[in-house]
């Protein structure tokens, strides 16, 4: 008996250790990428190409470190909530197979990890990695309270940006807060086709969202925000002195917001729900006309 029990304990970590994975999301990266983007935009600006290869480490380890603790400590603050929404009534906590404790424990330990890897940071960087994270703390709870928490997303999901430059060059330009800015209008855009998959189960729960809130001008009014970013780019582009590849993967980026448009043209669930997928080849496109620049216009 004692042997089969043995047997099984494996087993069992093994399945634990699979819910935890689902909790931080291991099992949908494009949360990940979303975040990625940014960074790397802000780290080879910042560096006129060439970033610290052991910043570029750090920064990829404190992406992947800090989306999962948010993403750990959102299903807990949406434990209540997430049984009643069909999309994530099968997520880790709301399904039982994780308490809400073992919840908190993991974030504890994420956000541990996350400290360690700050203290690796210059002061001027792990000061703002304070306020970062704040932000990822804070952004969970943010929808019960007001109707735009997706611009507290974009803070949150932008703010690898000052912290990029800070760590290496020591200070943070006015360019990079312009960079912030695109990257939060970005999260805005694409967390606002996100919120529109969930929009009826919201309303009926309570929850807020810039998709509740749009209502029927909400593809209006991301399209005006596209707008926006494709023109912050632009801005960043002309202040960084960025040249040809640059702007011609910021060209490539409004075919792909008009074809997010044309994804969410019937505001159906899975029309949204691609549209926030595939936003994440906008980053990926941007970032590489930033290092195509680079690589034929050395310094």
């Amino acid at each position: 008996m004692k042997n089969q029990t043995f047997g099984l304990l494996p087993r069992d970590v093994a399945t634990q250790l699979r819910n935890y994975g689902r909790l931080m999301r291991i099992d949908k990266p494009i949360g990940i990428w979303l975040l990625l983007w940014p960074t790397l935009w802000a780290l080879w600006i910042a560096a006129e190409g060439h970033p610290d290869q052991g910043l570029f480490v750090i920064f990829v380890l404190g992406v992947f470190v800090m989306r999962s603790a948010g993403c750990v400590l959102n299903d807990y603050a949406d434990r209540r909530i997430d049984p009643y929404v069909e999309r994530t009534r099968s997520r880790p906590i709301a399904a039982g197979a994780v308490a809400p404790a073992e919840a908190l424990l993991l974030f504890v330990a994420l956000g541990l990890i996350a400290i360690g890897l700050a203290t690796m940071l210059n002061r001027p960087a792990r000061l703002l990695a304070i306020v970062g994270a704040v932000l990822t703390i804070v952004y969970p709870f943010i929808k019960r309270f007001v109707s735009i928490p997706q611009f507290v997303l974009g803070a949150a999901f932008g703010w690898a940006v000052p912290m990029a430059f800070a760590a290496q060059t020591g200070e943070v330009p006015q360019l990079a807060w312009l960079l912030f800015g695109t990257a939060l209008l970005w999260a805005v855009i694409y967390d606002t086709f996100y919120a529109m998959v969930d929009r009826e189960d919201d309303r009926k729960i309570g929850v807020k969202s810039t998709a509740t809130l749009f209502g029927e001008v909400d593809l209006f009014v991301i399209a005006g925000l596209q707008v926006l970013m494709l023109l912050a780019l632009v801005l960043v582009g002309l202040r960084a002195e960025l040249g040809l590849w640059y702007f011609a993967s910021i060209a490539a980026a409004a075919g792909l917001m008009v074809y997010h448009q044309w994804l969410a043209r019937d505001r159906q669930p899975a029309g949204c729900f691609a549209a926030f997928l595939n936003n994440h080849v906008i980053g990926l496109v941007v970032f590489v006309g930033i290092v195509l620049h680079y690589s034929f216009n050395p310094a």
